[in-house]
C-alpha cells in the first residue's frame, strides 16, 4: 500500500499585504492545500518569559516584525482565492474576549465558504497577557472553558452557559460558521495538550517536524482518547517540515500518522522560488 503523502501548506505572517495575498494566490494555483498564520498581538522589547520551542527561549523574530492580525490576514487571502483552505497556528485564545473570537471565527469560514481551521493556544508570553489586561493565571482552565462556550455560540441554538469565565444567556450568534463540525485545532506539546485535544479538539497543530518525537506524542494523545472512548483517527494532524528530507522524509511522517505540514516562509530568501520547490518536492 502506497500512502498519501501530508497535505503540504505554507506559512505567512509578516510579508506585506500585497506579498502575502500574492503568495498565497501562487500557493493556490500550485495545489497547496492551506495558508496558516499565526499571532501575537505585542513582541515585548525584552521578556522573562521563556518561548517553549527554542532552546534559546526566545521567538527569534524582533519586535519589529509585522505579526498581522491572523484573522484580518486570512480574510484578505479569503478575498483573492477560491479553494484554498485557511488556518491559524495558532491564536491565543487565553487572553481574548472569546464571544468576539467565536463571531469573528464563524464570519470567517462563512465569508470564505467553510475553508477556514481555527488553530488556537494557551499562550506562554506572560508579558503579553498583562499588556492586554487579561490573568495569566489559570490560562489553562480558562482556554478549556472558553472552547466549550464558543462550540455553543456556533450551534445555532440559544446559548446558555454559566461559569468561572463565562456568563452567557439567552442568545444567539449569527452567521453560522459553513463547516459542521467546525474544525478547532489545538497546538502545542506543552501541559495538558493532549487531554484537551482528545476531549475538544478536531485537530492538533505540532510545533516540531521529527518523526521520533511525533511519534511519542502520538501515543500520548492515543491514551487519552482511548479514556473518553475516542478514536484518536478523528482527530487531524498537523505539524511542521522546513522542507528537507524529501518524499522519502514525508512519507516517514505520514507513516507517524501526520495529515498536514507546514513549511514557514519567515526568512525565505526567494519566497516564490522556494514555494515552487516546495511544490515540486510535496505535491504530486
Amino acid at each position: 500500500m502506497i500512502r498519501r503523502p501530508p497535505r503540504s501548506t505554507h506559512c505567512i505572517s509578516s510579508a506585506a499585504s500585497d506579498v502575502y495575498k500574492r503568495q498565497a494566490k501562487l500557493a493556490e494555483s500550485l495545489r497547496y492545500e492551506s495558508v496558516w498564520t499565526f499571532e501575537h498581538v505585542i513582541v515585548p522589547i525584552d521578556y522573562e518569559s521563556k518561548y517553549p520551542y527554542n532552546s534559546s527561549g526566545k521567538m527569534g523574530m524582533p519586535p519589529e516584525t509585522n505579526f498581522v492580525d491572523p484573522l484580518i490576514a486570512l480574510t484578505a487571502v479569503a478575498a483573492v482565492t477560491k479553494e484554498i483552505r485557511l488556518g491559524t497556528g495558532v491564536n491565543i485564545l487565553s487572553q481574548v474576549n472569546p464571544l468576539y473570537m467565536a463571531k469573528q471565527a464563524a464570519s470567517l469560514d462563512f465569508v470564505s465558504n467553510g475553508r477556514f481551521m481555527l488553530g488556537v493556544g494557551i499562550g506562554w508570553l506572560k508579558e503579553e497577557f498583562e499588556a492586554l489586561g487579561v490573568p495569566y493565571e489559570k490560562r489553562g482552565a480558562r482556554f478549556d472553558d472558553y472552547v466549550a462556550g464558543m462550540r455553543k455560540v456556533w450551534s445555532g441554538e440559544v446559548v446558555e452557559h454559566e461559569s468561572d469565565f463565562i456568563s452567557w444567556h439567552g442568545f444567539k450568534s449569527y452567521p453560522l460558521p459553513i463547516q459542521k463540525p467546525f474544525p478547532v485545532v489545538m497546538g502545542g506539546v506543552k501541559g495538558k495538550i493532549f487531554e484537551r485535544t482528545a476531549q475538544l479538539g478536531n485537530g492538533w497543530f505540532a510545533p516540531t517536524g521529527d518523526p521520533s518525537e511525533l511519534k511519542t506524542h502520538l501515543e500520548s494523545l492515543k491514551i487519552e482518547c482511548d479514556k473518553i472512548g475516542r478514536d484518536v483517527t478523528e482527530i487531524e494532524i498537523t505539524c511542521m517540515w522546513p522542507g528537507q528530507g524529501g518524499r522519502d522524509f514525508l512519507e516517514e511522517l505520514t507513516s507517524v500518522g501526520v495529515g498536514r505540514v507546514v513549511v514557514p516562509m519567515i526568512g525565505a530568501a526567494e519566497p516564490t522560488e522556494h514555494l515552487q520547490h516546495i511544490a515540486e518536492i510535496a505535491i504530486a
